[in-house]
């Protein structure tokens, strides 16, 4: 099949050469000539593990292609996928000025009968949005159909290639043989259903898991007083199959380019149809706070973080990804920097986006996890890389001046930190390795 896709972020550029994979001509199209221009020289603006090996087959074999020029792109296709961002506004709530835009451009551009394919997250009622835009602009017969992504930045290929499910909204089922053709090489779980289904479907699935993400950290931070281990806990819910092991590690909460904004979108969606969506709300205040939990460990270790070198491991909001959208990070360091800390920085891939986003004189960046960890009074574990997880240990307490280590992400186990002399401090788990607060906190509780 001849497919456009317009929009060349995460979503756009792993579904086009995801979609090229499996045998079909793809035009990827986006505004910016300066992303064209990478694209086309085999170069992704996005880090994902594998997709420029992807690109560069596909070229290669004459099943992808860049472009700026929509109208050449959408005269040439068959389907056109629109997957353009759809960030937050201040209010919450989706911004469709771009959706918005694609759609009058490709309007203006057809020449035939097209189908419209939305991937893009976008509020309840949207593609009806888009087909008024469309219509008002060519006077060729289209359809509609929503298709919602659910890949993972860092997995965004293998998600793509092979997924749990594909969800299909239409409201013309003659659609429905031609779009389950086009995604049947992925998988065979397709879910076919009406379009405002679909869109709610993406918003209530990823609240969803920031939900249950938001609940094992309220667990955690009642492990930490009464002296249980949420790793424990976590287990032995997750063994409960109507409860599922998937999304129950606690940490500092979510970040990126979804949870925050669908949570934030889900909430204004409610809002507008005149329902409080508390859960929701209480599922995004608990998410904020716990990243300053990290603050208030440091605090109750170092006493004060005025003059104090913190070392700060990780920046992006996840592995194997350096988009620091949402990162916990972010306020976690523009805080330190406010308390009058001294702040060493090190990421393997996200110090330059981060840089972008947040710089300051008090800020150090580093060229390794050593040289951050160096002479520094805790360091903060905040994206659990691998090289983190691999550290030594032994010789991370010897480069440090106070060997305190605040491991956001539950990193290390037991036996990793005993005989280090690290006082080491984790999310909802007794506090173990040197000046382990375990006994007297249990004694308390009795």
């Amino acid at each position: 099949m001849k497919l456009a896709v317009i929009g060349t972020g995460y979503v756009g550029l792993v579904s086009g050469v995801c979609f090229a994979s499996k045998g079909n001509e793809v035009i990827c199209v986006d505004q910016d000539q300066s992303k064209i221009e990478k694209l086309s020289r085999l170069q992704s603006p996005i880090y994902e593990p594998g997709i420029e090996q992807l690109m560069e087959q596909n070229v290669r074999e004459g099943r992808l292609s860049f472009t700026s020029d929509i109208q050449d792109a959408v005269r040439r296709s068959d389907l056109i996928i629109l997957a353009v961002g759809t960030p937050s506004l201040p209010n919450g709530e989706a911004n469709l000025q771009y959706i918005e835009q694609a759609a009058a451009d490709i309007g203006m551009a057809m020449d035939g009968y097209k189908i419209i394919m939305t991937k893009s997250t976008v509020p309840v009622g949207t593609n009806e949005k888009i087909f008024k835009v469309i219509a008002s602009r060519t006077p060729y017969a289209f359809d509609i159909a929503s298709v919602p992504e659910f890949l993972r930045e860092g997995t965004a290929i293998q998600d793509t290639l092979n997924p749990d499910r594909v969800v299909i909204g239409l409201d013309n089922r003659e659609l429905e043989e031609t779009l389950t053709a086009l995604h049947k090489p992925f998988t065979d779980q397709i879910f076919v259903t009406d379009i405002r289904s679909a869109e709610m479907i993406k918003y209530a699935s990823n609240a969803f898991l920031a939900t249950k993400i938001s609940f094992i950290n309220e667990i955690a931070n009642i492990c930490e007083k009464v002296g249980a281990d949420v790793t424990e806990v976590a287990k032995g819910m997750g063994s409960d199959q109507r409860i599922g092991s998937s999304f129950l590690r606690a940490g500092i909460g979510y970040g990126g380019s979804c949870f925050p904004k669908d949570t934030k979108a889900l909430i204004q969606i409610a809002g507008n149809v005149d329902y409080e969506f508390k859960l929701l709300k209480s599922v995004v205040e608990v998410n904020t706070g716990q990243r300053y939990n990290v603050i208030a460990k440091l605090k109750e270790s170092l006493e004060t973080l005025k003059g104090a070198q913190i070392g700060i491991w990780g920046l992006s909001f996840k592995p194997d990804t350096d988009d620091i959208r949402d990162a916990p990070a972010l306020e976690i360091v523009e805080t330190l920097i406010r308390e009058g800390a001294h702040v060493k920085l090190y990421d393997p891939i996200a110090m330059d986006n981060f840089r972008q986003q947040f710089d300051h004189p008090g800020l150090h960046w580093c060229s390794s996890a050593e040289e951050a960890a160096g002479g520094c009074d805790a360091v903060c574990l905040l994206t659990d890389w691998n090289e983190f997880k691999t550290m030594n240990l032994h010789k991370l307490a010897g480069l440090m001046r106070q060997p305190v280590l605040i491991d956001g992400r539950n990193v290390y186990g037991r036996e990793q930190i005993e005989d280090t002399g690290i006082e080491y401090i984790s999310v909802g788990r007794p506090q173990m390795g040197a000046y382990s607060e375990y006994p007297r906190k249990i004694a308390e509780v009795l």
